[in-house]
């Protein structure tokens, strides 16, 4: 069986879809281009996910493509693209790195393979997961002083990330839960939430929220 050619992947992360990876992706073509590497010529991966786990659409595509032994070297902005989670990041590039792979972070200048790699790569992961958890711990201190001064409102009721109105026509036009979701940037269990706000509906067994 004559050998695979394996081929360069980019992967590129936003948090919102407010956020524009254009930035991103700026850079990493910079620095395909530097290394002699048509950018044409590379499958770009784009999620506008959290970074907290890794059911991300784009993510999970990617990962078929490795898994298929299909990618070579992943090309990434920042470490911190792939994941926020210090054991998730580490269990994820260990496998790569342990399928051959070459992982490319093109903002901190390192290439990640072998056991040096590996043991940079947990320092990073670390630093990311401790940044996540420093932001939430200030957003909650924010809170609870606003609460304490009687400023803090919450969330409206009914406010939602998107119109419920567009999760129903898009049903209408037979997406499943999982690519409205997708489509509106929600979770598969705001999208059940639309639905039910809209009366009764058929579902199917394999449309029932997790």
């Amino acid at each position: 069986m004559k050998n695979q050619i394996k081929t360069v992947a980019a992967y590129v992360r936003v948090s919102t879809t407010g956020q524009n990876e254009a930035g991103q992706r700026a850079e990493i073509e910079r620095w395909l281009q530097g290394n002699g590497i048509d950018p044409s010529g590379v499958q770009f991966y784009i999620d506008k996910r959290t970074g907290d786990n890794l059911q991300r659409p784009a993510f999970e595509k990617l990962q078929r493509a490795v898994f298929a032994g299909e990618v070579g070297t992943v090309v990434v902005y920042k470490l911190d693209r792939l994941s926020r989670k210090l054991r998730d990041g580490i269990s994820l590039l260990c496998d790569w790195c342990d399928r051959g792979m070459r992982v490319v972070s093109v903002t901190q200048g390192i290439d990640f393979n072998g056991t040096v790699g590996k043991l940079i790569a947990s320092v990073l992961f670390a630093i990311a997961e401790m940044e996540q958890e420093t932001r939430r711990e200030r957003q909650a201190a924010g809170i609870a002083v606003a609460k304490k001064e009687g400023k803090y409102r919450g969330r409206r009721p009914g406010t939602t990330k998107a119109k419920p109105e567009r999760a129903l026509a898009l049903r209408d036009k037979g997406l499943t839960a999982d690519e409205i979701a997708t489509a509106l940037d929600v979770s598969r269990n705001t999208v059940f939430r639309y639905f039910r706000q809209a009366g009764p509906q058929p579902v199917t067994a394999t449309e029932q929220p997790a």
